[in-house]
C-alpha cells in the first residue's frame, strides 16, 4: 500500500474555504457566498512561494495544487452565474432601479466632456 502524500497546511486551508464557499452556494445563501469569498481570497493572498510546490520530490503538492485551482475556478464560475441570476431577478422585479454598471449617467460630466471623446474614438 502506498503511503498518502503530505498536503501543504495552505492547501489544506484552501480546501476548507473551497468547500465552505461550494457549501454556501449549494444553499443559495448569498451572504454565506460573499462571506466565504472573503475568506477564500484572505487564503489565496496567503500563497506560499511558487518554488514550495516546484522543488524537486514534490509532484504530489503540484498535482493537489492544481487540482485546487481547477476547483477554484468551478466555483469561481459557479459565483458569476449565481450573481448573473441574481441580477437578472432584481432587474425583472424592479426594472427601473436596476442599471447597467458601464451605461450612460445622467448629469453633467466631471471631465467636461472631455472622456467622452477619449472612449469614443
Amino acid at each position: 500500500m502506498t503511503p498518502q502524500p503530505a498536503t501543504h497546511p495552505w492547501l489544506t486551508s484552501l480546501q476548507t474555504e473551497l468547500d465552505g464557499l461550494e457549501t454556501a452556494l449549494l444553499q443559495g445563501d448569498a451572504t454565506g457566498v460573499e462571506r466565504a469569498s472573503a475568506r477564500v481570497q484572505g487564503v489565496l493572498q496567503k500563497a506560499p512561494k511558487a518554488t514550495v510546490f516546484s522543488a524537486p520530490g514534490h509532484a504530489a503538492l503540484r498535482e493537489q495544487m492544481h487540482s485546487a485551482a481547477q476547483r477554484l475556478g468551478r466555483l469561481r464560475q459557479a459565483v458569476l452565474r449565481a450573481s448573473a441570476q441574481s441580477q437578472r431577478a432584481v432587474h425583472s422585479l424592479l426594472p427601473g432601479q436596476a442599471q447597467p454598471t458601464y451605461g450612460h449617467m445622467a448629469g453633467p460630466s466631471s471631465t467636461g466632456g472631455a472622456g467622452r471623446a477619449f472612449l469614443a474614438a
